[in-house]
């Protein structure tokens, strides 16, 4: 049968389908599935060409392919799909050796390979900004403690206590960069505890927390997708992830809160066949933190990330870029994405990595 013949097209993270010359389709992978979000039953015998926006165009790249078998042709497209969302897609096109009577046909979403290079970007540059923290930090926390102990030396010695406030002012700042270095250095401290895991335990614990913080004026959402399951994490790390994008959520809802209109959604989903940090991943958890508040702003957003960086007055900026850490260290990603009105921030973590019955933190 074609479809056994064609089942290992089913490996692959890229979407294919094979089409007669008259565009209708005869197998789609799951990756054809996943992008068109349409069932292979219901691909089975149709057009593929309802799928794309400029349906003419489509139809003379098919043909042009048909004529020329031998040739590999590509273009960019927008598909439609379903639920009324537009895709740009890189679309390939060629004949497979085994069945010249057959159109091979790959759709690789453009967005998603700008993702996975962003992604990439991210690793590296999270990699270099940790190792520089670490070695910064080394480095002053080794004369911190000289300056404390001079400084708590130097107040035995003064003839008037009236100039201890002075001293006072040197201990209390060692005290202050002695905690900030210790915060920049917590993430590589602690050993990775992990264990068997539901993501929407450490959702309920963020929420009481974050609730007993706010009683007033903020509404928490939960949209749960209760059929995820279990995964191997770090408990304490995760918790602490989550629980600081939504404080920073919450922080930034000050003036809604004070209306009693702020809201605070938090989404959890599975997502299939997705690369998370270079790495092919079957089954991933997509969970999402999205507020009503007034946006990052436009010349911190490409920062957000990095150590001290913050949009608010006080504020440490080490939050984030703790969870960022955490995230990493369990194979995962996030990001967000961020106007007036709306902030998402997403965290892709894997449950199951291809060729593999458990995710390997």
């Amino acid at each position: 049968m074609l479809k056994d013949r064609f089942q290992g097209l089913d490996l692959l993270a890229t979407a294919v389908v094979l089409s007669d010359y008259q565009g209708t389709v005869v197998y789609a992978n799951s990756a054809a599935e996943g992008l068109l979000e349409v069932s292979r039953r219901s691909l089975d015998g149709q057009a593929l060409i309802a799928f794309f926006v400029d349906k003419k165009q489509f139809k003379q790249f098919v043909e042009m392919g048909v004529r020329d078998p031998f040739d590999v042709k590509r273009q960019v497209f927008e598909i439609l799909r379903p639920n009324g969302t537009v895709e740009h897609v890189h679309v390939t096109l060629s004949s497979p050796d085994v069945r010249q009577d057959l159109t091979l046909i790959e759709l690789r979403e453009i967005e998603q390979q700008m993702k996975v290079d962003r992604e990439a970007r991210m690793l590296d540059q999270s990699l270099a900004n940790k190792e520089l923290i670490r070695n910064l930090a080394h480095e002053i926390k080794n004369p911190l403690g000289g300056i404390r102990g001079a400084a708590q030396l130097l107040e035995a010695e003064l003839p008037s206590p009236d100039l201890r406030e002075y001293t006072q002012v040197v201990i209390k700042e060692a005290d202050r960069l002695q905690t900030l270095v210790d915060r920049l250095l917590a993430p590589h401290r602690k050993p990775h505890i992990v264990s068997v895991m539901n993501i929407h335990e450490v959702c309920e614990r963020v929420r009481s927390v974050i609730l007993a913080e706010h009683p007033k004026g903020l509404r928490f959402v939960r949209d749960y997708d209760i059929s995820i399951p279990e995964f191997m994490g770090d408990l304490e790390q995760l918790i602490q992830t989550i629980l600081n994008v939504v404080r920073n959520a919450a922080q930034a809802l000050k003036k809604q809160i004070g209306d009693g209109l702020a809201q605070i959604t938090v989404r959890t989903r599975v997502v299939r066949r997705v690369t998370l940090n270079r790495r092919q991943c079957k089954l991933a958890l997509d969970l999402q933190v999205i507020d009503n508040g007034p946006g990052i702003l436009p010349d911190i957003q490409e920062r957000i990330f990095f150590p001290l960086v913050s949009g608010r007055e006080g504020g440490s900026g080490l939050g984030l870029t703790l969870a960022q850490t955490f995230v990493q260290q369990h194979g995962g990603t996030i990001e967000f994405n961020s106007t007036p009105g709306k902030t998402v921030f997403q965290i892709l973590l894997p449950i199951q990595l291809e060729h593999s019955a458990k995710s390997d933190v």
